[in-house]
């Protein structure tokens, strides 16, 4: 039997060193990598879980730089041979008490939690085989952004067919921020949620052309809300832990054959979130 092959981007510390802990344990025959873009924090992160029996592997990765994402994918292919889980988890959030300006927040933010995590997928998807699973880390937090925004934007969001479309829609909340009147122009005032709004549409896009895909049979696209956890990024409020914060996206990534229902989809404690 052919080794199955995961991936988790962002991960060695936080929800995605709790899903590579996770895959570690109940990926049945796997090899499961777990990324990072310091390559001493990465392998510290391994080291860590070997303690605890497991043995992932480290390869490092800064998803917002090209050249580190093609050698791993040059890597895999090599390696491996292709690729049968990725979860896209590396993102960033500004605090509530930020300094930065917004239009420095919606730059970064759109930089790292959606052109990175697209340029991932683009790089990626390609190498997953038949029965692959995508997973990406979303949030309400893009609902709550889709909520804010004006008719018009919202229709333009349910009107997207392509990557490209979701691309130019992300571009021109950066292009508004800069300018200051995102709000006047629908926009919420929102760089994180607008952001994982982007990786929700791309979501939809991506299944739909994996589903017309006749190279591969049963490869699904899917994301979620890890929930509010107890990290960093929440500044250690969030109730859950970083293994329950795992529980949606492992779920999703372990998907058996016979899932085509969900593809493309958006959960949230391992429930389906239609909102749009």
């Amino acid at each position: 039997m052919t080794q199955r092959v995961a991936l988790v981007t962002g991960s060695n510390k936080g929800i995605g060193f709790a899903i590579v802990r996770a895959l570690c344990k109940q990926l049945d025959n796997g090899i499961v990598y777990l990324t990072a873009r310091n390559e001493e924090r990465g392998k510290e992160a391994v080291a860590r879980l070997n303690q605890e029996g497991l043995q992932p592997k480290f390869h490092q990765l800064d998803v917002t730089d090209r050249d580190s994402v093609r050698k791993l994918k040059d890597f895999l292919k090599e390696t491996h041979g292709g690729l049968d889980i990725l979860v896209n988890n590396a993102a960033i959030a500004f605090k509530m008490n930020a300094t930065e300006t917004f239009a420095v927040q919606a730059s970064v933010s759109m930089e790292v939690n959606f052109t990175a995590l697209l340029d991932v997928s683009r790089t990626l998807i390609p190498l997953v085989r038949s029965h692959g699973r995508i997973v990406h880390v979303a949030s309400t937090s893009g609902k709550w952004a889709y909520d804010e925004m004006s008719a018009e934007v919202k229709g333009r969001f349910q009107a997207v067919k392509t990557e490209q479309d979701v691309e130019q829609l992300m571009k021109e909340f950066v292009e508004s921020a800069n300018a200051g009147d995102h709000t006047a122009k629908g926009w919420p005032n929102s760089a994180y949620g607008t952001s994982k709004m982007g990786v929700i549409a791309l979501t939809k896009i991506q299944a739909a052309d994996l589903a017309k895909d006749k190279t591969r049979e049963d490869v699904l696209a899917t994301c979620c809300c890890p929930g509010y956890v107890d990290t960093d990024m929440s500044s250690h409020k969030g109730p859950l832990t970083i293994d329950q914060g795992a529980e949606t996206p492992i779920y999703l990534a372990l998907l058996p054959p016979g899932s085509e229902n969900l593809n493309g989809k958006m959960f949230s404690k391992k429930e389906l979130l239609e909102f749009w």
